[in-house]
């Protein structure tokens, strides 16, 4: 029997969840990123972590924020060669309570203050 899927750690949901190119591929089923995908990227790309300061963050291994990341990589690419529309949404995830984007402290935040963090079932 396999172990149940954890949940991840994201600090804000994003702002954007629909993405629509302007020229081709509307024919397309649309690519589906999930929340803790969209949160890898975010954090490896846009913050800069590698990938054990994001697997902390996330509260996850560094093994699983790699297959997260690479299975975010592909749909985004996938978008951005072939067109389409692109929505953010879904995926098992816990969000952090102070819901500050980016604030780099929402894991000392959650654990040291003693907050309890809202569990999300991933439907945006």
């Amino acid at each position: 029997m396999p172990r149940p899927c954890k949940r991840r750690r994201v600090c804000a949901l994003p702002e954007r969840r629909h993405f629509c190119s302007v020229e081709g591929g509307a024919c397309q089923e649309p690519i589906r990123l999930t929340v803790d995908e969209f949160e890898s990227i975010r954090l490896m790309d846009l913050e800069g972590l590698n990938q054990a300061d994001c697997a902390q963050q996330m509260e996850v291994s560094r093994a699983t924020v790699q297959a997260i990341y690479g299975t975010a990589r592909t749909k985004v690419a996938r978008f951005l060669t072939l067109g389409g529309s692109l929505t953010i949404g879904g995926g098992e995830f816990i969000l952090c309570p102070s819901g500050n984007p980016g604030c780099g402290h929402c894991y000392r935040h959650c654990h040291k203050g003693g907050n309890s963090c809202e569990k999300n079932r991933g439907d945006l």
